[in-house]
């Protein structure tokens, strides 16, 4: 993002999955005090929760044994597990750098090619771990990977330009400056859309095929399903009175219509429940009657879908699935960000900052090394959303003043009120992402099994 006129760097919000997410914005201060573009790609995201409730735990083992485990968990992980563990951790931190350098090469791509001059490109904040210096720009890698940056010299006055100077990013005109500052923007757009051409080139895309039958993903213990015979895993078929085919409004419907009456369900049942052998059976369930006088049978019900891969024969077909794939997960990506806004009490718990998702990202590495492709889509279209909401400090922020600016006929907004909206934006977002990396590594799974 670009942040004109302060002393601040900002690390950008990053996903997922999802989805995403979802997204933080770091911003940690700078001793800089010039114009600076910064990338925060770890931002609120709104992820899933990891895993659901775990199961009853197992009756505890004879005191020997819980001895042998103390001892094994004092020595860590074994040696398999643990390098397992830092591979998939760093597969997701460089999923994040990668993004983090896609944005700031957008803005100084944009900025370079127009001829305004660039003095800093850092990936990271802090102290340089290490840097070198390229005509006039200074190339950095620093110590705290949260974000990036690229450096404008408008208000350095050491920086031997003229106040005038025309090359200054705030002197351009108007059509430049946007440019700029939604480059990072378009450029993680870009970079989602070819990840998910490289995924469907090379693992496929998921897709869910429906199937036909209701699916029965869960069945509450004791419940009339449950008495019935009826099992988590098993598909309904058919049931007399209800259509060839039904759909799960129409079995809803038909059992809450029959309180206390027989309902005969045909039943299709694999896996091993049924020996690992497909059966078909009639079950025969009678609906209880809840205290509004529908039926219910205590099963959780959805539609009968299989996850499958499309794999394209040729460069056409992968352009189309990735255009398709791009469309659902940035849709899904814009839905998440409303919900998040429309219903924010409910939603707050699953606003992640940058310690949650690099490990919600560890474990997709862990899970699946394709999952990889997915996730790295997600974060950048979250990036991208969140950097386009109109809030002081994000790219969306900057273009917004630039807007205001060209609405009022190219008078300046004051240099000294910009200066106080992005520092109280700053301000803002340094204290919810502190909030959120506190909170996220206590909820870290090895930090609550030592604690």
């Amino acid at each position: 993002c670009i942040n004109p006129h302060h002393t601040a760097m900002a690390n950008k919000p990053a996903t997922p999955p999802s989805s995403q997410g979802c997204q933080i914005i770091h911003f940690l201060p700078s001793h800089h005090d010039y114009l600076q573009a910064t990338t925060p790609p770890l931002f609120p995201l709104p992820l899933p929760r990891r895993r659901p409730a775990p199961p009853p735990p197992p009756p505890p083992p004879p005191p020997r044994q819980q001895a042998l485990l103390r001892r094994r968990r004092r020595r860590g992980l074994p040696p398999s597990d643990l390098l397992a563990s830092v591979q998939s951790v760093a597969s997701a931190a460089s999923v994040l750098a990668s993004i983090v350098l896609v944005h700031e090469s957008g803005h100084f791509v944009a900025a370079t090619s127009r001829g305004i001059h660039v003095s800093q490109f850092s990936i990271g904040f802090g102290p340089a771990l290490a840097s070198f210096r390229l005509g006039a720009v200074e190339y950095a890698l620093r110590a705290i990977p949260l974000g990036g940056y690229v450096g404008f010299p408008d208000d350095d006055p050491e920086s031997g330009f003229a106040p005038d100077d025309p090359d200054l990013l705030r002197n351009r005109p108007v059509p430049d400056r946007l440019l700029v500052v939604s480059a990072g923007v378009i450029a993680n757009l870009i970079f989602a859309f070819l990840i998910i051409y490289a995924q469907a080139v090379t693992v496929g895309v998921p897709v869910q095929a429906l199937l036909s039958g209701v699916l029965v993903p869960d069945v509450v213990p004791g419940s009339a399903a449950a008495r019935s015979g009826l099992l988590a895993g098993d598909v309904i078929l058919a049931v007399p009175g209800a259509a060839p085919d039904p759909s799960v409004p129409a079995l809803v419907d038909l059992i809450k219509s029959s309180p206390n009456k027989k309902v005969l369900l045909k039943v299709s049942r694999a896996g091993p429940a049924a020996g690992d052998k497909q059966q078909f059976l009639d079950l025969t369930v009678v609906p209880d009657t809840s205290v509004d006088g529908t039926g219910r049978i205590g099963v959780q019900l959805s539609p009968n879908y299989r996850a499958t891969r499309v794999h394209p024969r040729n460069a056409s077909e992968a352009t189309v699935l990735a255009v398709r794939e791009f469309r659902a997960l940035g849709g899904a990506v814009l839905d998440g960000l409303r919900q998040t806004f429309l219903n924010f009490s409910q939603t707050a718990e699953k606003v992640s900052g940058p310690v949650a998702i690099i490990a919600v990202g560890a474990e997709v590495a862990r899970s699946s090394a394709d999952g990889l492709f997915q996730f790295a889509a997600i974060i950048n279209l979250n990036l991208a959303a969140i950097n386009l909401l109109p809030l002081p400090a994000l790219d969306g922020g900057t273009l917004a003043l630039i807007l205001l600016e060209a609405a009022r006929g190219g008078q300046k907004i004051p240099r000294e009120i910009e200066r106080r909206i992005m520092s109280s934006g700053i301000l803002l977002v340094l204290m919810v992402s502190m909030f959120l990396i506190v909170r996220d590594t206590l909820n870290l799974d090895f930090i609550k099994q030592n604690m």
